[in-house]
Order: C-alpha cells, then structure tokens, then sequence
C-alpha cells in the first residue's frame, strides 16, 4: 500500500512539475494580432497537395526500413518559409508545394478551421515562429502578420544562444500531446528564425478490437524472414483495389477519419509499388472504394520516425531556397549586413502506435533559416489480411487527403 501511495504521489509531482513549464521566449503576439481572414475554399480540389504528399513519400521511402511522414506538417511549415520568398526562389517553392503561396495559405486555411473534434477523435495543428533576438535581424512585420492571420503561428523572439533550444523543444512536446519530446538538438550560431509546425492525432476506432480480435501470427519481411506479431482481425466495409494491390478502409469514431491500407501484389515489392503512385492515382484508389465486406487484419505496431528533408526538397525543384548565394528571403525579414538568409535545415519527426482501441499519432517539421557567413452482400468476401510490407495512412475522409502516410517492413512495438 506504501509502495502504491509513493507512485502516486510521484505522479502527481510529475504531472505538476510539467503544468508549470512554461516557454520563457518573448511572445510577440500582443502586437500582431491575427487578422479575421475570409476564405472560399473547395478542400476536394487539392490535387496539387496529393501531389505534393505522394513525392514526398517517394523520396522518403526505404525498402528496408519503416517510413512515416506527414505531408501536412511539412506543407504547412514550407508555406509559412514562402511567404517569405521572392523571385526564383518563391517560383521553386510554389512549383514544389503544388500551389502559388496564396491559394496555398488559403487551403491551409480553411483545411485546419473545418477540423472535426469529438470526445473520441481530435486532430490539432499548430504553428510557431521564433527568430533570435539580436541587432543584426529584423523580420518583416508583413511576413509575421499573414503567417498569424493564416496559420495562427505564435511569434516568440528568443536568444538563441540560450534558452531558445528548449523552448521550441516544450512547445514541440507539449503540442503534440508529448509524442515528440524534440525536433533541435542544437542552434548554429548564424540561426536566425525557426518556422515550426506541430501536429497531434489521437482517435478510437469506430470498432474497437476485443481481446477475442487478437491473435498471435507471423509477419513475413520482403526478406522472407518470419516476424511473430499480434495480428488484430475484423470484418471492414470498404475495399480499396488497383492493378498493383488490394487494401481497405478502417474508420475512427465518427467517420471524419480513417486508417487506409494498401498491400501490394505478392510479386510487387514495397519499393516498386510506392514509387508507381502519384498524387492523381492515390486520389483515385480513395475515392473509388468499394462497399463490399473485406475480412482484416492489422497488425499491432508503433513507429518512429526522424528525417533531414533538405535533399529530398532540392530533388523536388526547390533548391534555391538552401543556397545562400541565390535564396531570395527578402521578404521575411533583413539583416543589416546584407547577408542573405536561406534554409539550412528542414526537420521532420513522426510516431504512430495503432492498437485494438484506435491511434495516436504525433508529427513536427521545422524549417531552419540561417544568414549566410554568419454494406452490399458481395458475391465473394475479399481477404486484406496486412502480413507482409504494406503502405498505410491516416486520411481525412472529407478533404481525401492524407495527414500521414507510411510503410510497414517490419513490426516495432
């Protein structure tokens, strides 16, 4: 009984202790204050960012490895870096995101202000800037002033040579519901501003697995070695199916999301399969699902994930923005060198964990900007049953579009 009142009372302690955290950077929001931004948006119409999402996958994806990125994580912390940009270098940014910056902070918009909420599924995004307090820097209130009117983003100038390291890293932790306790290990000395995206999911299936769902079976690498693994098995009404693969649907509560699965053919690898897709023909696979009854079975399984962006971007046409010489910024803000300021870093942090009662799921993205020099009765019932590599994803059901999307090689839990 001791023991248990000491847990509890550390508990308590802890949970007190993390209450109190606070960010100690100077928000500089009580003098920009968000202006009211009116929008007419179609969310069905975004080609442009399936586009933009599935050539990032591309570029992320490792066939031995497990993969997981959020497109919009990503997109929202590039487009807040463009409004920014000018000449070459918007034009390449534009190009690469899928949309020109205004449409593009317009979808944004109106996307994360239509966000469903229940008791038993939420999805939050937040965004943040923070640039460092020193007298050579000065950002472009213009710049911070449409990144608050369209995307909320906190503005905090901080010393980076000091505190600001921890508290990006609390501000991270403590918006996505401490799935990713960190995105900076360091600052560069030249580092002027940070652009921050934030992203937390965390919903219970429509149907939950009971512990009668779930049984121990054999996960098959592309290897051909045996994984044992926990499978959970369900009977799902929406199928998904192209010439390459079979798949299905599984919702949240609600049904404003959904867990989409798509095993490829036995002699597809993971690889060939992911880099087959484009943005227009995974929106046509989700679209076009089928009401036909499909027997599932998922695995049990988390997954973490960390990666440096900047190269899979260059390849993606947006290579003036990471070059000095040629990054054109002018309109984020001025150094009174004259030095030019460009991205060093694009940092990119996610975790899953899918389990019987449903999904937590977590992601952050920051952009580094440095100075330079300084139910229909089937005729057969389909059989899903995810026990080889597959790709997966947590979608919005209404806008189509993937928050996440990822590989399965090999079972982490």
């Amino acid at each position: 009984m001791k023991r248990i009142l000491a847990l509890i009372l550390c508990l308590i302690f802890a949970m007190s202790l993390t209450a109190c955290m606070r960010v100690k950077a100077d928000d500089l929001m009580s003098g920009i204050i968000p202006n009211e931004v009116k929008t007419d948006v179609d969310l069905t119409d975004n080609a442009g960012v399936m586009d933009f999402a599935v050539r990032l996958f591309q570029n992320a994806e490792e066939s031995s490895k497990n993969t997981l990125i959020s497109p919009i994580s990503v997109l929202c912390a590039l487009a807040m870096t463009a409004n920014g940009a000018e000449g070459e270098t918007l034009t390449q940014m534009e190009q690469t995101l899928g949309m020109p910056i205004d449409e593009l902070n317009a979808y944004i918009h109106a996307y994360t202000n239509s966000l469903a909420k229940t008791n038993k599924t939420k999805l939050s995004i937040a965004n943040s800037i923070w640039f460092a307090d020193r007298n050579d820097f000065t950002p472009n209130r213009d710049f911070l002033q449409t990144n608050a009117d369209y995307y909320g983003a906190g503005i905090y100038k901080s010393d980076f040579g000091g505190s600001a390291r921890d508290d990006i890293n609390l501000w991270v932790k403590q918006n996505t519901n401490g799935m990713i306790d960190k995105i900076i290990d360091e600052i560069p000395a030249d580092a002027v501003m940070y652009l921050v995206n934030a992203l937390a999911f965390e919903a219970e299936w429509a149907s939950i697995y009971e512990s009668s769902d779930v049984n121990k079976g054999n996960f098959f690498k592309e290897d051909e070695t045996k994984q044992p693994v926990e499978f959970m098995y369900a009977a799902e009404h929406s199928y998904l199916t192209d010439e390459n693969a079979k798949g299905f649907i599984k919702y949240y509560s609600g049904g404003d999301y959904a867990f989409a699965a798509l095993l490829p053919n036995e002699d597809i690898s993971i690889s060939d399969y992911v880099n087959s897709l484009t943005g227009e023909r995974l929106a046509e696979i989700l679209a076009n699902k089928q009401s036909e009854s499909v027997r599932t079975s998922i695995p049990k399984f988390k997954s973490e994930c960390s990666y440096l962006l900047n190269d899979y971007l260059k390849d993606m046409g947006m290579s003036d923005a990471f070059e000095g010489s040629v990054a054109d910024f002018s309109k984020l803000g001025n150094m009174s060198d004259s030095s030019g300021i460009y991205i060093n870093r694009v940092l990119h942090k996610t975790y899953i964990e899918v389990a019987e009662k449903g999904t937590r799921a977590g992601a952050v993205t920051a952009v580094e900007l440095n100075c330079e020099g300084m139910i229909q009765e089937p005729d057969e019932i389909k059989e899903v049953y995810l026990n080889r590599p597959f790709v997966y994803m947590i979608i919005d059901t209404t806008a189509n579009l993937p928050l996440f999307i990822g590989t399965v090689t090999t079972v982490e839990s």
